[in-house]
């Protein structure tokens, strides 16, 4: 008996010892619970069950825009990411991911999706300063003529030798597709269109605005308002007479 009371006092004293973070044999440690989605804050693991889909494993080659492109990230306001995240895309396929408009994230999720991008992807060697604004600029009824007949001279200095004269393709099969398709334009609106010219798709072999791949020799980059004219004239090919059957949606510019 007094050899089971000295080893039971000396298991005692040990347990003082280790303090409150002891937790006796067969009781759950509350660190090791399950947590609910709403509790989940890791980056990579709501970029993947949220954002993958979309934009492609570690935020490249998927159908819409990649997230891990440096020209985009640096241009890119921290409020419009957390605003697109949050509120979605009107016209688009981005949908509102936060919960008060029944989307699956919690508003901290959202923060920590809008500022991880940047934290994982950003490059310090691009300074936003020598880069065309991303916001696309506002204008006049008036003045989208003149923008349509001045993106028609962009396109064909930086966006023909790849989709055709008219944006129409090339029967090359190794050759980009049709880019007048309304059906394609009603599915990305005009900020998503000024984010794609100044970036390009370089996971899909696209140049960015600056980038004279394909282009003529005297290429030179495009200047913000030579983006606007091409934008404009992309979004007056959306309106153009579909064949077949067709579904409208409510782009915002």
């Amino acid at each position: 008996m007094r050899h089971a009371a000295v080893t039971y006092g000396a298991a005692l004293a040990a347990m003082l010892a280790a303090g409150c973070g002891y937790t006796p044999p067969g009781k759950p440690n509350p660190a090791d619970r399950p947590r609910t989605p709403a509790q989940i804050t890791d980056f990579d693991f709501l970029f993947q069950q949220n954002c993958t889909g979309c934009h492609g494993d570690d935020g490249k080659f998927g159908p819409a825009p990649p997230l891990n492109d440096p020209i985009f990230l640096a241009i890119v306001p921290d409020a419009e990411l957390l605003d697109v995240i949050t509120n979605g895309r009107d016209g688009t396929p981005m949908p509102a991911f936060a919960r008060r408009l029944e989307g699956p994230l919690e508003e901290d999720q959202i923060k920590i999706i809008a500022e991880g991008l940047k934290k994982h992807w950003k490059s310090s060697k691009l300074s936003e300063d020598k880069l065309p604004p991303y916001t696309v600029a506002a204008k006049d009824e008036a003045t989208s003529t003149a923008d349509t007949e001045a993106g028609k001279k962009v396109f064909a200095r930086a966006c023909a030798s790849c989709h055709g004269d008219n944006g129409q393709g090339s029967s090359e099969g190794h050759k980009p597709g049709r880019i007048n398709d309304p059906d394609l334009l009603s599915l990305m609106s005009n900020q998503t269109l000024r984010r794609i010219i100044i970036t390009g798709r370089p996971d899909l072999g696209m140049p960015s605005f600056a980038e004279d791949d394909g282009r003529p020799g005297d290429y030179q980059p495009l200047t913000s308002e030579e983006i606007d004219a091409l934008v404009a004239l992309l979004a007056s090919w959306r309106n153009q007479p579909r064949s077949g059957a067709t579904v409208t949606l409510n782009v915002r510019k």
